[in-house]
């Protein structure tokens, strides 16, 4: 799968006297099976782009693609499945449901597209050990710290099998050790699955892991750079 921006533009506040042009006249493709940090200072456009490109909010104009399909065009009903099946989201604050259990967290979606009982609790239970928390898999959100709730958070988002993940912001509020940790999940996950991530951040420590680096300024491209990833073993 391809997604394909052609001309995306998103202005905020358009009918008065200071409009806020968040996204200008891009044009932009990411392959699958990128490893996508998207970089620059608060209210570059950074995370208007990512909720562009994952359906949450709709461009002022232009098209975004996703293999064929202009999700643009889709109506809401539409856009829900299409989210749903195709691409996962991985939010700055976690957005897990507090009542739920992290098993029952990563399941849910799972649930949505229709699969059994068995079919969701299997996937869940191997996603959460994949990202070192089978033995957490019972407490509830506010029995975790912040680095296992956002694990909890990457094996949702992965949970539906999507091909793409958007992260807006993953590791603002996780400490050194938790960040590196979450980030040699996602590392891995791209390397073996082909995955594609897309981060929106202007943390060093995600910029240093990507393959290429898409640099936005007042919601303009600024530069586009493919790059060697590096691991925090081989800085070690």
């Amino acid at each position: 799968m391809t997604i394909q921006i052609k001309a995306l533009r998103k202005t905020y506040n358009q009918e008065t006297d200071f409009p806020v042009h968040a996204v200008k006249d891009l044009d932009l493709s990411i392959e699958q099976g990128e490893f996508v940090a998207v970089m620059g200072p608060s209210g570059s456009g950074k995370t208007t782009l990512l909720n562009m490109l994952g359906g949450i909010d709709k461009p002022t104009s232009g098209e975004v693609f996703i293999d064929d399909c202009n999700i643009c065009t889709l109506s809401e009903k539409q856009l829900i499945g299409f989210r749903r099946d195709h691409i996962g989201f991985i939010f700055q604050d976690y957005s897990l449901l507090p009542v739920l259990t992290a098993l029952e967290n990563v399941e849910f979606v799972m649930q949505l597209q229709g699969h059994s009982e068995s079919e969701c609790r299997l996937r869940a239970a191997n996603l959460l050990e994949q990202v070192g928390l089978a033995d957490q898999q019972n407490k509830v959100p506010a029995k975790l710290s912040g680095g296992q709730q956002q694990r909890v958070a990457v094996a949702r988002a992965l949970a539906p099998q999507p091909r793409f993940v958007m992260a807006d912001e993953p590791t603002a509020n996780l400490d050194a050790q938790s960040t590196s940790e979450l980030l040699d999940i996602m590392q891995r996950l791209n390397e073996q699955e082909g995955t594609t991530f897309i981060f929106s951040t202007h943390d060093p420590r995600v910029i240093t892991r990507a393959k290429r680096v898409i640099v936005f300024e007042d919601g303009q491209l600024k530069e586009d750079r493919v790059q060697t990833p590096v691991h925090d073993a081989d800085v070690a």
